[in-house]
């Protein structure tokens, strides 16, 4: 039997697909009919998308016949389905993750100081608790990087870039890092766009039994003249609402000393002294409150609002025996934002986002050396995202997803700008097997802007497509052996910076463009055997490797145009990457309430400029990008107490194009130590921790004339109701 000579499988359905999901095939089918009868063409092209994905997953799923009789005859106690199905987004590709006790137990202040441990990363860090942190993954630049709280990303439209620094780990959950996407298609079409993700979810309120409330009061203080209080308070409204408030101070002199030593080519020391770092204060507020509502076992809504208020002073580099600057900033960033999920007949699943922020930054630069500023900056962003996932029949969903956002700034010129993304996905899982998603996002930034305020607001409208395609193989359900690869597109449409800022700005610029290849393995392991260890002691282990090559074109670039300060944006830079990504965690429970957690990562990258064959830089070394680094953390707890021990090492790298002498930079690495403890009494819980970072007091920049602290102490204590 066929429908215009498409097969439809009936006879002996049974042995390779259900009953049930033939007949939805039939209806597919059927609808397909009165679609090609259409005249539309847009129609006619998805239903020859549609029915080309059906083929290819009805194949994969036929292959596995035989397998699944064998499995049915031998989990017949136990159902079939409940064995062997899996979840058709679940890990495609594996994210890196710090959640629970083992992010608390990281010796970090914000975010930024977490990430750093993931591999394939690097954290530019300006030094000292206010220093801007900003993050690059895989060699790509921070702007390829999405960064998004709660689900929803983070914006930045002046320079496309975020500052970990500002978000403190005092009420965050999770963090997780995606290379290439999330598994879950059920996303909104602005993460497709990404070539990696960054997720900050916050706690969710938790309480115990009986009890309507929780209250969590913590204080830090430590080097620096660092005073850090906050304070959390859940409420439970109802049996599925609740509120969360939350908020914290953090104030810092930003005075330590370090090490202040250059020396020439020829290996003489030119100078070598010990001074105090100055104008790297920080007095910062932030406050979130969040309302909860989960009104079924699928359906919810949340709203979350954040503020954030900063003065801080601007270190600066230390050049030519100058050690203080004479530059503050004051940043204030304001949120709401909301979201709405449930599922429908089982099948269908939607999912709303929106938001507003307004965003105020004002930048003073009183030193006399320099060009005198001061610049306010206030950016107002409005979002929508509406993002829908169908199942259509138990081993193929399809998504699709329309977001819309308006960016303006405001300074001595205006710029608005109007983004519009829309996406669509599919994917596929043949028993747990084989796990397939594919999408494919279209970009549309529409610019208007009026530099002067005299003459007519410039319009100008670029589209982009970029594909995506994810592949997750395990040859058998039992071993937990997994073989993944993804191939995937992002652009990185030029920030308001590029195109507007003064006499450097160019209008002309053309998207920058990163292709994405990567291939990995990973096996987990469970040795907790409930015969050999009935009480629940064992090991498990987990290894991940991957290669990728990664290649990112057009690369917009800052080019001097014969005077001192005037420069231009250009079009110029082709990068190319290749790098290795490697990670191993061993989790042990030893018994009697002893546990040892160990993981260690490591990271070789070589990205090499191959802009044009007649520089002098051609095919050396990005700045700032080492060919090694990596890092090991472990933890020793027994009941309350634990004992944590981190090392960071980053390899030797160049802060300039040209990989000379003069402009090597040496590697650095720190030991960091940490001890916590944690009482009950009746309802009442009290931890204590205290910090030591950098150990043995290693003199290093993370980039070149910022120095970084040298030994310093952090101690806190929780109180929990």
């Amino acid at each position: 039997m066929s429908h215009w000579g498409i097969p439809i499988p009936w006879e002996g359905a049974e042995s390779v697909l259900s009953q049930k999901t033939c007949r939805r095939f039939i209806f597919l089918a059927s609808v397909s009919r009165k679609m090609l009868s259409s005249k539309s063409i847009t129609y006619r092209l998805l239903l020859i998308a549609a029915l080309s994905f059906c083929a290819v997953g009805h194949a994969m799923c036929q292959d596995s016949q035989h397998i699944d009789t064998v499995l049915i005859e031998q989990t017949t106690a136990l159902d079939e389905v409940t064995v062997i199905a899996a979840p058709l987004d679940k890990d495609i590709i594996v994210p890196q993750t710090l959640s629970g006790e083992r992010l608390r137990s990281m010796n970090s202040l914000n975010v930024a100081d977490a990430i750093r441990y993931f591999s394939g990363v690097q954290i530019k860090d300006y030094g000292g608790v206010g220093g801007i942190k900003t993050i690059n993954v895989r060699s790509m630049g921070s702007q390829h990087t999405g960064v998004y709280y709660n689900g929803i990303q983070l914006g930045n439209a002046q320079n496309g870039q975020v500052d970990l620094g500002k978000f403190s780990l005092e009420n965050i959950d999770e963090i997780r890092l995606f290379n290439g996407q999330k598994s879950d298609i059920l996303q909104s079409a602005r993460e497709f766009g990404s070539a990696g993700n960054v997720y900050l979810t916050t706690r969710r309120p938790k309480f115990a039994p009986g009890r309507k409330s929780h209250i969590r009061a913590s204080l830090k203080a430590g080097s620096f003249a660092l005073i850090n209080p906050s304070m959390l308070v859940d409420v439970k409204l109802t049996d599925n609402m609740s509120l969360t408030m939350n908020a914290e101070v953090v104030h810092s002199n930003g005075r330590y000393k370090f090490r202040y030593r250059k020396t020439t080519p020829d290996g003489t020391v030119a100078y070598d002294t010990t001074a105090i770092r100055h104008n790297g204060d920080v007095n910062a507020v932030r406050a979130e409150v969040g309302l909860n509502h989960y009104y079924t076992s699928s359906g919810y809504w949340k709203l979350n609002a954040y503020h954030y208020n900063s003065e801080r002073g601007v270190p600066g580099a230390i050049v030519n025996n100058v050690w203080r600057n004479g530059e503050r900033l004051w940043d204030r960033n304001t949120f709401l934002q909301a979201q709405w999920s449930d599922e429908f007949f089982n099948r269908w699943t939607s999912k709303v986002n929106a938001k507003y922020a307004c965003d105020y930054t004002h930048y003073i630069n009183n030193d006399t050396r320099l060009l005198p500023a001061d610049n306010e900056y206030l950016q107002h962003e409005a979002y929508i995202s509406w993002s829908n996932k169908v199942m259509l029949f138990d081993w193929w969903d399809i998504a699709a997803a329309y977001d819309i956002q308006y960016n303006g700034l405001r300074q001595y010129m205006t710029a608005d700008r109007l983004s519009q993304w829309y996406s669509l996905a599919a994917a596929f899982n043949c028993k747990g097997y084989l796990r397939a998603q594919a999408s494919i996002l279209g970009t549309t930034v529409t610019d208007f802007a009026d530099k002067n305020k005299k003459i007519k607001a410039q319009t100008k409208t670029t589209t982009q497509f970029t594909p995506g395609m994810f592949f997750s193989y395990q040859p058998t359900l039992r071993a937990k052996f997994k073989i993944n690869a993804f191939y995937k597109q992002a652009y990185r449409f030029p920030t308001f910076n590029d195109l507007y800022y003064t006499d450097m700005g160019a209008a002309d610029l053309k998207p920058e463009k990163a292709t994405q290849h990567d291939v990995g393995i990973s096996y987990d392991a469970d040795f907790k055997n409930a015969k050999v260890h009935p009480d629940g002691t064992g090991l498990t282990l987990s290894i991940n490797a991957d290669y990728y090559y990664n290649k990112v074109t057009d690369k917009i670039i800052a080019y001097p145009k014969g005077q001192q300060f005037r420069w231009t944006m250009l079009n110029l830079g082709l990068v190319k990457i290749h790098g290795v990504d490697a990670k191993a965690t061993a989790d042990w429970d030893i018994g009697k309430g002893w546990r040892w957690m160990v993981t260690a990562q490591y990271t070789y990258q070589d990205a090499r400029d191959v802009t044009n064959s007649h520089d002098n830089y051609y095919q050396h070394q990005i700045p700032y990008i080492p060919h090694h680094s990596g890092s090991v953390t472990t933890m020793l707890q027994w009941k309350g107490y634990s004992l944590n021990y981190s090392f960071i090492y980053v390899g030797e790298r160049y802060n300039q194009q040209e990989n000379i002498p003069a402009n090597y930079v040496q590697p650095w690495y720190t030991h960091d130590l940490s001890i916590a403890a944690q009482w009950g009494i009746k309802d009442v819980k009290l931890r204590v921790n205290a910090d030591i970072n950098n150990l043995l007091g290693q003199d290093y920049e993370v980039i070149t004339n910022y120095p970084m602290p040298k030994t310093n102490f952090r101690i806190g204590v929780t109180v929990e109701y």
